[in-house]
Formats: C-alpha cells, structure tokens, sequence
C-alpha cells in the first residue's frame, strides 16, 4: 500500500503544478452533466482541459479543499494499485476535511480504476478523468460504469483552434483582405503540413518533437504495453498503413507485404498490432457502408489521429495530408468510438472517400481537380453516381485552394478548399 504521507506530499505538488501552468482555453464540455470521461491521443490536450477547468474554479473562489487532481503518470505512483484508491479520499480529508470534486489524469495506468470510478458516482461525487487508451470506452467498462460518466472525445486543435493562438483572424470579410488572407494561408500551410497537436503549436521547428512524440505513443502505449517483441514490425505496418490513408487496405494484404520484408506474419498478429494502435488513438478505422459484415472490421481505411504524426512516415504526402484531415474533420465532429456508426466510406463499383449517413452528406477529397482528367472524371463522375446508391441531400469534392461549382440531375457539386469547409464547421 502506498504511503500516505507521500501522497499527501503527491496532491500538495500537484496543486502547485496546476496553478502555474500556462494554458489556451478550450471549450469545455457544460457543467450540467458532473461525471466526465476525456479520451484521446497522449498530448492532445486532455490534462490542459482539467488544469483549465481547475483554474477557473480557482478564479470563482474556490479552494484547494474543494480539489482533487492526481496525475497517475506521476513516478512517484509507480507502485499505486487499485486498493490505494480509497487513500486518496483519506488524504484530502485529513488535508481539508471537505468533499472534494476529483480530477484523475491518465487513470488508465491503474488496473480496476472503472470500479473506483463507479464508487465515485454511485457516492455522488463530482469526478473528471482522462485516459489515452481507447480500451477505456470498451463496453465492458461502459457497462461497469453503468451510464454514471459522460465519453469526451479530445482531439489535437481544430484549424480553428489553431488560428486562435497563432492570433489570426480568420472571419469572412477579414479574408476579403491580400495581407490577412496571405497571413491566414500561411497558417494553413503549417497545420496542414504538421497538425494541431497543443505543445508543438508554438515551436517553428516541428519535426523533432513529433518523432519524440510518435516513439512515445507506439513504444510506450504500444510496444510496453502490450509485450510486443518486434517494434521493428509495428513499425513498418504504420509505415505501410500510412502510405495506404487514401484505399481501402486489407489484413490479408497487410500480412503479405509485412511477411516479404520481415518473415511469416499472420493475420491475427497483423489484427492485434492495428488494434494496438486504435486503443492508443494513434489509428482511427474507417468502415465500408456497403460492405459485408466480414469486410467491414477485415477491409477498413485508416487515418493517424494528427497529420504531423502522418507527415512524418511520408515523402510526397500532399494528397494523404488533404484526406486525412479530411477525416479528422469528421470525427471531430461526429464522434469515433470503436463501432462508428457515424462516418463511412462507400467502395461499390463507385468509390466515394466518406458518407455521413446523419447528414446524407457525400465528400471526395483531391489535393486538385486541375491536372489529368481522369482525376477530375474520377472524383467528379463518382459523385454524380452516388445519389443513385445513398441518399445525398450534399456533395463537396475538397482540394487544397481549388473552388468551383457542377450542375447535374441531382443537383449542385460544390468544389471547395478544405480550409474553408473546415472553418464553415465552427
């Protein structure tokens, strides 16, 4: 069991840590639910949406006695077991003697955490907690959880988020303008190009702190966790993946070209390494909606939870940035859990990049519709197709800076630069 002086000495730091911390705001979710549950990427910003939280009920007031946070990343905690959750609550009230509203970073790091979780809700106390590990909205631990927390997905920052602390105006007349819109582009190159993860924001050379960055999620949250002996393997399928964001690419496909360069891999182990990588948010699935049960979870897309962590695999990356962002957008907005029922693509004779079912919206991403015609013929004809298949009550084909407008039967195909699409999603 672990000290109690030391995690008395462990919550008093933190509050230090916490109060020092310099910060951007992000919105936060309304106080109207008290039980949340942040899950993402490791540094996509979920410890900085508790500091925020926590300091703004520091500005209204309140005290350290009305506070509880604990980062279980902390070393100090390396020994910290599910049994030593009861010690934290001792603590704080031989500390201060009042019901404190608990903030619990990185809690995934303890085994059984979702029972204390419960005991937590079940006493009616106010909790927020953070995890990287998707494995913490599986069913089983929803269930143990028992609809008492809220899910929160956190994503790096959103273009507009990053326009915001860059200090670049961005609304529509402001764009009218050469130098403001120069200005605007100029952003908009750089997070297209290195994303939107918080930390890297400010630095002007990216590079190195992502590579720090993706050896931590996949050594760290994949590798260590879960005894994989080959890294060099995991490496070369986020490799292959990456070089694959635009197609459909299949277990079977993944084991044969992963077993030419590196000896006989299965397809379950080929299963178990993306699977590794979805519940460290490093991968997102993309399903087929016209597929066949089968081919739904075995032939998928694939995109990298920020587009520098996908840059960085890359050469000619231009048109895997352009669609990868694409779908960020999307799962930003509509939400990625494990079955995402929200955002597809459709592969049926006519191939079309993604289709929100709730939206009736279809979307094609093209870095640019000017080059060959049979880019133009394809993006453009499978957009005039799709109506026949799926309801579309909205068709836009995405490009780097390329605007236009085509007419059919069904309608209107907007052509559009996926910056201003973005910004059109607030």
């Amino acid at each position: 069991m672990i000290n109690k002086v030391v995690l008395k000495q462990i919550l008093a730091s933190n509050q230090k840590d916490v109060e020092q911390y310099q910060i951007v705001p992000r919105e936060l979710p309304s106080d109207e639910f008290e039980r949340r549950v942040f899950i993402g990427v490791r540094r996509a910003g979920k410890s900085f949406m508790l500091y925020q939280k926590m300091q703004h009920l520091l500005a209204e007031g309140h005290s350290w006695a009305d506070m509880l946070y604990l980062n279980f990343e902390d070393d100090r905690l390396a020994d910290f077991k599910a049994e030593d959750f009861e010690l934290i609550l001792e603590c704080h009230a031989e500390m201060y003697d009042k019901r404190p509203m608990l903030f619990l970073d990185e809690v995934q790091n303890i085994d059984g955490w979702e029972k204390f979780a419960r005991r937590l809700a079940d006493a009616k106390y106010k909790v927020w907690i953070t995890g990287s590990n998707a494995k913490m909205l599986s069913s089983e631990i929803m269930t143990t959880l028992g609809g008492r927390y809220l899910s929160t997905e956190v994503y790096p920052y959103s273009f507009q988020e990053f326009l915001k602390i860059k200090e670049v105006p961005y609304d529509e007349n402001i764009l009218l303008a050469t130098e403001s819109r120069a200005k605007m582009l100029r952003a908009w190159k750089e997070y297209f190009d290195w994303g939107g993860l918080p930390e890297s924001v400010s630095l002007s050379v990216k590079r190195d702190y992502l590579t720090s960055t993706l050896q931590k999620i996949y050594l760290g949250d994949i590798v260590n966790r879960n005894k994989i002996s080959n890294a060099n393997l995991l490496r070369l399928l986020l490799k292959k993946i990456a070089e694959s964001v635009k197609q459909p690419i299949s277990y079977n496909r993944l084991s044969n070209v992963l077993s030419s360069v590196s000896g006989k891999i299965t397809m379950p182990t080929v299963s178990k390494y993306i699977e590794y990588s979805e519940s460290a948010w490093l991968l997102l699935r993309l399903r087929n909606i016209s597929a066949a049960f089968a081919d739904k979870e075995s032939l998928c897309k694939y995109y990298f939870i920020d587009n520098g962590v996908l840059h960085l695999f890359l050469l000619d990356s231009d048109t895997a940035l352009l669609e990868n962002l694409t779908a960020l957008t999307l799962f930003r907005k509509y939400g990625h859990d494990k079955d995402n029922e929200r955002v597809f693509f459709y592969n049926d004779k006519v191939e079309v990049d993604f289709y929100i079912p709730e939206k009736k919206l279809a979307i094609q991403a093209s870095y640019s519709l000017s080059g060959a015609d049979s880019t133009y013929d394809r993006e453009v004809d499978a957009l005039k197709k799709i109506p026949n298949v799926l309801e579309c009550d909205r068709r836009v084909i995405l490009t780097y800076d390329e605007s236009d407008t085509i007419t059919d039967e069904f309608g209107t195909i907007e052509v559009m630069p996926l910056w201003k699409w973005i910004l059109e999603q607030g």
